[in-house]
């Protein structure tokens, strides 16, 4: 038998689906999912670092490159790269993009009708 998600070949993953009696989907901020009180900051970071990541494997850097350009300790920068992020602010991480020579935009803008509240998010162009 052939199991398909998502036009994703699952087969042979079956004896592992057959013991998850529940599937719940999750929303698009996993730190929230999993009860994450800081979810909004840790998923901006996330988002932030993963850029980081991408731009430095672009340019084929080694880490211990990298964290000289950036300013911060190897072991440090590995962390970040790694989704461990708890110690360095997102001002830092804005720092760092524009250390790796992008340019950063903040836009402040009005939430729309449907939210009371406004939200943080990351655009990459």
């Amino acid at each position: 038998m052939k199991v398909y998600v998502n036009n994703e070949d699952l087969t042979p993953f079956y004896d592992l689906l057959v013991l998850v009696k529940e599937i719940e989907k999750g929303s698009a901020n996993v730190y929230a999912d999993i009860g994450m009180t800081d979810a909004g900051e840790m998923l901006v970071k996330a988002q932030l670092a993963t850029k980081i990541s991408e731009i430095i494997k672009h340019r084929r850097m080694m880490q211990v490159q990298a964290a000289k350009l950036l300013g911060m300790p190897q072991p440090k920068l590995s962390n970040m790269l790694r989704g461990r992020f708890r110690g360095i602010s997102e001002a830092k991480m804005l720092e760092c993009l524009t250390m790796l020579g992008r340019d950063v935009q903040i836009v402040i803008k009005t939430p729309s009708r449907l939210r009371k509240t406004g939200h943080v998010s990351v655009l990459s162009a």
